[in-house]
């Protein structure tokens, strides 16, 4: 009898590396529901804090990512789109009385927007020059706004304190955990589908060799800006989501330059031009920034920001591709 009849057909090549390059979706998915459950056995405020900033800071850095890792343009200005966002959201609740959850998407378009409108001139640069010009951005912002009275000023805004809802005003923090889990599972699937697509792979061509990608007929320009307007977006709306969580804003904080350099560590650290690498930054350096903080940070030694460093060192020396690797080197070694 013939064998082939026996035995039943094995599925196609194509059909397991469809199932493989989706099974991060589904990780992220059964990921997202366990820390949805964690307040109901976690009931330090502390501890779902911290895990609340490693899922924003992880969006963050992934948001950047589009940018610095699949582009390769690292922008330490970044966060001139968390200020955009942030503002907007507040100043649409104060004096039009918008709930945010109209004013975050707005913030969003309108961080798209001004990505759009200044990705023109400073995408056209490169290297250390692209850097400049976004820290040169972040600063323009940071003046506008302190000059800005209408906006606060100097001295900033702060959201009404309510429970309401609609309103996304909680007087608890753990609405503000359930909501950043779901915007960091729509962030992850957002970018996992760009990063998937043409649109990807284009960005990569950009980033191995742009004269090469022209010569092939890739519309550099074009794709550029698309990555600069998608980071800006979405990281304008996790800007509104943080103001709202912190319930004050001005303008040291929103546009900080020390902000955007821990997004630029988060990304660099857990691996730049891969999906899961902010996100693994993130988990490592948020806990260890917020645990060194509150265990030395009022002993005036400065001991919290050298262990903070010197994990960063470390990190560098002996993971130079980042925590991403961790994974590579372990299969090799097994080999």
């Amino acid at each position: 009898m013939n064998s082939s009849i026996d035995r039943p057909a094995s599925p196609p090549a194509s059909a397991k590396r469809a199932g493989s390059s989706r099974r991060p979706l589904l990780i992220a998915v059964l990921v997202a529901a366990l820390l949805a459950a964690a307040p109901v056995f976690v009931k330090d405020a502390f501890t779902i804090q911290v895990l609340l900033m490693v899922i924003m800071f992880g969006a963050l850095g992934a948001a950047w990512n589009l940018v610095g890792g699949f582009l390769g343009r690292v922008s330490f200005g970044h966060c001139v789109f968390v200020g955009v966002g942030g503002y907007t959201t507040i100043l649409l609740l104060q004096h039009l009385k918008l709930t945010p959850i109209i004013g975050i998407p707005l913030g969003g378009l309108l961080s798209a927007a001004i990505a759009w409108v200044v990705g023109g001139p400073t995408l056209r640069l490169a290297g250390h020059y692209f850097a400049m010009a976004t820290i040169a951005l972040l600063q323009i912002g940071l003046l506008l706004m302190i000059n800005w009275q209408w906006a606060g000023g100097a001295v900033g805004l702060e959201a009404p304190i309510a429970e309401a809802p609609w309103m996304l005003l909680f007087r608890s923090k753990v609405p503000y955990y359930w909501i950043a889990i779901g915007l960091a599972l729509l962030t992850f699937l957002a970018t996992w589908f760009l990063v998937h697509s043409k649109v990807g792979f284009y960005w990569r061509a950009i980033n191995g060799d742009e004269s090469a990608a022209r010569s092939l007929g890739v519309p550099a320009d074009r794709y550029k800006m698309l990555a600069f307007v998608l980071s800006g977006g979405i990281t304008g709306v996790w800007g509104g989501f943080f103001a709202m969580y912190v319930g004050f804003i001005e303008p040291e904080s929103m546009f900080s330059l020390s902000l955007s350099v821990q997004v630029v560590l988060v990304a660099i650290l857990g691996g730049v031009g891969s999906l899961l690498g902010p996100w693994l930054g993130a988990a490592l350096l948020i806990p260890l920034s917020e645990g060194t903080r509150v265990m030395w940070g009022s002993s005036g030694l400065g001991l919290d920001l050298l262990i903070f460093g010197l994990a960063i060192l470390l990190v560098t020396m002996f993971l130079p591709g980042g925590l991403v690797t961790l994974r590579r080197r372990r299969g090799a070694a097994r080999r």
